[in-house]
C-alpha cells in the first residue's frame, strides 16, 4: 500500500473540459480557409517566376502560430475547470494515539511469528516513519487499559511501551477507545497550543469482538467524529486463528473486520484488514505519514490564464510578423 502524493490537483468543474472540443474544430476552421484561398487564388502566368525570385516561406512559420493557439485554448479549458492544487504537509503539533489490543487471542500463530509479535513490529515501523514532531501515546488493552503511554515525541518511550505487551484476558475495545480519545482532546485543547487546535487521529489495531460489559466502541466513534479525531482501524487475523483453550484443545479467534470498518466509517476515518505481517507493517507505514499530515487547497486558475495569455500573445505576434496574419 502506498500513500498519496504530496501534491493532487483537482477540478472543481470539470465539465468545461468539453471546450477542448473546439481545437480539433478550430484547426479543421484553418485548414478550410487555406483550401478555400487556394482555390480562389488567381493564376498568373509568370507564377513560377515569382517563386523563383521570392523565397519560399520555411515551414514551421505556417505551424507555429498556429499551435500556440491551440496551446492557448487548451489552457483556457483547463483555467475554465477551476483546477485546485492540494497540497500536503507534516502537521507540527499533531497528535497520534496508537490504541492496541493486546488480548488472548492476540497470541494466535495464523500471523508469524504471532499476531502479537507482527503488532510489535509493525507499531517499532510506524514509529521510525512518522514525523518527528508528531506526539504519539499508547493504549494496550486487554480488559482494561493495561498499558498507557502519553503522547509524546520520545519515540523510545513508546517502543518500549510496544515491547511491553503481553497476550492475554478479554478484548475491551470502547474503553480503551475512549481512554484515547480523552488524550488527543487533552493535547488538542487550544488553550495549549496558541488558540489553535491541532489535528489528532486514533490508530486502532485489534482482532476480535469487545467482550460483554465493554463501552459501546460505536459510541465513542461518533464522538470521535464530532471531535474531529478520525479512527483508522486494522482488523489482523485470519478466519483460521486459534488460540490454546486452557483444556488441551484450541478456542477458535476469528477477526472481527465488519466492526473494525464500523468504527472507522462512523469516525470518518478508514479501515483496513489483513492476514499477514507484511500487509500489516506496509499499512502502518502508509499511516505514519497520513495521520500526521495536514491538507492545503489553493485554486491555481490564474496560472493557466497567464500561460494562456502568454501562448496567444506569442501566436498573434508571430503571426503578424512572419505573415501579416496569423493563419
Amino acid at each position: 500500500m502506498s500513500v498519496g502524493p504530496p501534491l493532487a490537483i483537482a477540478l472543481d468543474a470539470p465539465l468545461f473540459l468539453v471546450t477542448l472540443l473546439l481545437i480539433p474544430a478550430g484547426l479543421y476552421a484553418i485548414h478550410a480557409s487555406r483550401a478555400r484561398r487556394r482555390r480562389n487564388a488567381i493564376r498568373m502566368p509568370a507564377t513560377a517566376t515569382l517563386k523563383a525570385v521570392v523565397a519560399a516561406q520555411p515551414s514551421h512559420r505556417r505551424w507555429i502560430p498556429i499551435a500556440l493557439l491551440a496551446l492557448a485554448l487548451a489552457l483556457m479549458s483547463v483555467g475554465l475547470t477551476r483546477p485546485e492544487v492540494t497540497k500536503t504537509s507534516p502537521e507540527s503539533r499533531s497528535t497520534v494515539e496508537l490504541v492496541i489490543d493486546s488480548s488472548g487471542s492476540m497470541g494466535s500463530e495464523d500471523v508469524q511469528p504471532t499476531r502479537m509479535e507482527a503488532v510489535q513490529n509493525a507499531a517499532r515501523r510506524f514509529l521510525k516513519g512518522v514525523p518527528k514532531q508528531t506526539r504519539v501515546g499508547l493504549v494496550g488493552y486487554a480488559e482494561t487499559p493495561s498499558i498507557v503511554q502519553e503522547p509524546t515525541t520520545d519515540r523510545g518511550v513508546v517502543n518500549r511501551q510496544v515491547d511491553a505487551l503481553v497476550p492475554g484476558g478479554s478484548t475491551f475495545t470502547g474503553s480503551a477507545l475512549a481512554v484515547a480519545l480523552d488524550a488527543v482532546r487533552a493535547e488538542g485543547d487550544p488553550a495549549k497550543n496558541d488558540g489553535v487546535r491541532p489535528p489528532g487521529a486514533i490508530i486502532l489495531l485489534s482482532d476480535g469482538k469487545p467482550s460483554p460489559g465493554d463501552e459501546d466502541p460505536l459510541a465513542v466513534a461518533t464522538t470521535a467524529k464530532a471531535q474531529r479525531v478520525p479512527i483508522y482501524t486494522v482488523s489482523l487475523g485470519t478466519p483460521d486463528g486459534v488460540v490454546p483453550d486452557g483444556q488441551g484443545g484450541f478456542q477458535p479467534v476469528p477477526p472481527d473486520p465488519q466492526l473494525m470498518q464500523q468504527i472507522a466509517q462512523t469516525s470518518g476515518g478508514e479501515s483496513f484488514s489483513v492476514g499477514d505481517a507484511g500487509q500489516l507493517e506496509e499499512i502502518y507505514k502508509s499511516l505514519g505519514t497520513r495521520v500526521a499530515t495536514e491538507a492545503e487547497q489553493r485554486e491555481i486558475t490564474w496560472i493557466f490564464a497567464l500561460a494562456a495569455f502568454l501562448a496567444l500573445a506569442t501566436a498573434l505576434g508571430l503571426g503578424v510578423r512572419w505573415r501579416g496574419r496569423v493563419a
